[in-house]
């Protein structure tokens, strides 16, 4: 059974290390010694957090002050923006006060070295330039609990997509499929959805939605899951997290996972979804 977390608090910091306090059994062996940990959130455009569509950075600092407590020293905040400068979107969302608070590193990964990486038995995606920094570390995804036009959700997984020399080329075809393949080569370790404020209609409708929540665990098919069921949508509706369970990178059956916390039912809300484009399949 996967264990996921599931914790409300109106104090983002504080509830973020409740969660992974939840699950701290798990994080020995999922926080890989010897590799630095890169904290990689979603950052999209220079959207506030309050818009529903970027990561808030009190979520990311208290991450951050979690691993600081377990000794953790080599502590990378990393992310590519997709439709904005990065560093704008940092300074908007807060998180460059916040590393330079904390004593981390804070890095462009649309600036890094890349590496071209060919995910095993792909589905579609045969071969793709990821930044060398997420390749050799160990990583804690941070995404906004929020819809996605096509992908239906947009939560740890699709958010490495952050971490690629392109983004848009993800879209084309079988973006399914794509992550689903990606999440082969750049597997979250951690996941820590901030469901703070969410995001409901699509990834960039900016129709924020107060939840207080956060959402935890090292199956990033599992966190996914739940997330996707607290905005109620069924996991096995999500095409990439069946295409994610068959690679064997986790599961999105409800009935396999063990939420501690808050049930889901006490959390759920029902999410109005935009216009969803189809795609090709």
């Amino acid at each position: 059974m996967s264990k996921v977390a599931i914790v409300k608090g109106i104090f983002p910091i504080e509830t973020a290390t409740a969660a992974l306090e939840m699950i701290s059994s798990d994080l020995d062996s999922a926080l890989s010694v010897g590799k630095p940990i890169l904290i990689k959130p979603n950052y999209i455009n220079a959207k506030h957090p309050s818009t529903g569509m970027t990561t808030d950075s009190r979520v990311v600092e208290g991450i951050v002050k979690f691993l600081k407590k377990r000794g953790i020293r080599q502590i990378i905040i990393g992310e590519g923006s997709g439709l904005a400068d990065t560093f704008k979107a940092f300074k908007v969302a807060g998180i460059d006060a916040v590393a330079e608070r904390c004593g981390v590193k804070l890095i462009d990964l649309n600036k890094d070295e890349f590496v071209e990486v060919n995910p095993p038995n792909p589905l579609s995606l045969n071969n793709v330039r990821v930044a060398k920094t997420a390749l050799k570390s160990t990583i804690i995804s941070v995404p906004k609990l929020k819809l996605h036009r096509t992908a239906t959700v947009t939560l740890s997984l699709k958010n490495m997509m952050g971490a690629l020399a392109s983004k848009g080329s993800m879209h084309k075809g079988r973006l399914s499929q794509n992550i689903a393949d990606l999440a082969s080569i750049l597997t979250p370790s951690v996941s820590v959805i901030d469901g703070i404020i969410a995001g409901e209609g699509d990834e960039m409708s900016g129709n924020p939605v107060e939840m207080n929540l956060i959402i935890a665990g090292t199956d990033p098919v599992a966190v996914d899951a739940i997330g996707a069921a607290v905005m109620g949508i069924q996991p096995t509706d999500v095409k990439h997290l069946v295409l994610a369970e068959k690679k064997g990178l986790g599961t999105c059956n409800l009935k396999d996972i063990t939420v501690v916390g808050e049930p889901i039912e006490n959390v759920k809300r029902k999410f109005q979804r935009s216009f969803f484009l189809s795609e090709n399949s």
